[in-house]
């Protein structure tokens, strides 16, 4: 049985708009036997998209349909692959009650779903970890140090495990090392063992799973999986369950990664 817990979809901004049926189908030509659509969340009610183009997330008018489409696609390919619905929620601190709510309302729909951090809340605002070299670098030059960015990083992914997010919350984590996504350029020595042997064990306390995503290994200046190999042996040490993530945006990216990653 091969399992992808994290995809996503047209219903993303920054995505392709390749349909349903072109993920399914190129699942099924890779031999995947389970699939967990994944789309970003809607983002907080009062938070403001700090990226360019405000395209971080799916807007919450589209989740009926999204869910809608799903169903439908459960219907087609029923025997044939198991398809579930869920998302990618966004733990943004500071907006943990506005969370909360929105998954009480859409958690009766979700059959997979993971939490993840991808916006650092600063002194002026809050920054997207992941959009682009150029703002690493802003961030690098904001915190004093790039130390301190992965600090803050690996803090919020932190705190998004161990906060109280209702009946709902999501019990996978996300891409714990994103923070690595632009290393190649702006490298960094130390390996933050502390704060990620912190992260792992409030994982294994709470039962929660880890994603165990392919994407780093497709960005030019990542060229590995979130997280890597060190932190999936202790990940495994811990009796952590792994779940697979191509974190495909469009349909051609599903199994990337694989070739690179220790399912043993």
């Amino acid at each position: 049985m091969f399992r992808d817990g994290h995809v996503h979809t047209k219903f993303c901004p920054h995505g392709s708009k390749d349909s349903f049926e072109n993920y399914v189908e190129r699942a099924l030509t890779l031999g995947y036997t389970e699939i967990s659509f994944t789309e970003h969340a809607p983002l907080p009610e009062g938070y403001v998209d700090p990226t360019p183009l405000s395209d971080s997330a799916m807007k919450k008018a589209d989740l009926n349909a999204y869910f809608n489409e799903i169903s439908q696609l459960k219907k087609q390919y029923a025997g044939k692959i198991t398809i579930n619905a869920g998302l990618e929620v966004d733990f943004i601190e500071g907006y943990e009650r506005e969370i909360t709510h929105f998954l009480n309302e859409a958690g009766p729909m979700l059959d997979d779903a993971i939490l993840s951090v991808h916006f650092l809340k600063e002194l002026n605002g809050y920054s997207c970890v992941d959009y682009s070299p150029e703002n690493f670098q802003r961030m690098i030059s904001d915190y004093g140090s790039i130390e301190k960015v992965y600090q803050n990083y690996f803090r919020t992914v932190l705190k998004s495990v161990e906060s109280d997010l209702g009946p709902y919350k999501p019990t996978r984590i996300g891409h714990i090392t994103l923070v690595h996504k632009f290393q190649l350029k702006y490298p960094i020595d130390r390996l933050f063992n502390d704060e990620i042997g912190q992260i792992l064990q409030a994982i294994k306390d709470r039962n929660y799973e880890l994603d165990y995503n392919g994407a780093g290994t497709a960005k030019p200046l990542c060229r590995e999986p979130y997280p890597p190999a060190h932190i999936i042996k202790k990940a495994k040490s811990l009796a952590i369950p792994l779940v697979y993530g191509s974190d495909a945006h469009q349909a051609k990216e599903l199994g990337q990664g694989i070739p690179l990653m220790d399912f043993s």
